[in-house]
């Protein structure tokens, strides 16, 4: 099976972005890699620089709903299962943290001038997000192994 905690980790470094990397560790063998690096685009630095949800998380929510989102409108037991899972990922990242907001764990507004100049050249923030990323992978592995679901 494939380290997708270690391939998430090294996307990070290659220099994408915290949601790119986590949503394309998992997501690229169902959608491709090209099609898994646009999809979570957006997302990096809390969504668009905005200092909101971390993009390792949002990524790591767009794989369980690529995973378990459900297809079928009546399909309640798939949504609530996605939304149980989500829960529960949001939960562990936030214990294991101390928060979702990625301005909060930066300490600063990524989307500022300023915020975008630290978030290129200070090193320890680039080891503080790898941290991130390597957390939300590792809880989603977690999540998805102890799913009854195989994908």
């Amino acid at each position: 099976m494939i380290d997708r905690v270690a391939r998430a980790e090294d996307r990070f470094r290659e220099g994408f972005s915290c949601a790119q990397s986590v949503f394309s560790a998992f997501a690229e063998e169902i959608l491709g890699r090209e099609a898994a690096l646009r999809t979570a685009s957006s997302f990096g630095a809390g969504m668009a620089r905005r200092g909101d949800t971390c993009g390792a998380v949002t990524g790591a929510l767009m794989v369980l709903g690529l995973l378990y989102g459900r297809t079928e409108a009546e399909d309640t037991d798939a949504k609530e299962l996605n939304y149980l899972l989500a829960n529960r990922f949001i939960d562990r990242f936030e214990a294991s943290k101390g928060s979702r907001i990625c301005r909060e764990l930066l300490g600063f507004d990524p989307g500022s001038e300023e915020g975008r100049r630290r978030l290129r050249e200070d090193p320890e923030l680039g080891d503080r997000c790898t941290g991130y990323v390597r957390e939300a992978a590792a809880i989603l592995a977690g999540i998805i192994a102890s799913d009854p679901s195989e994908w």
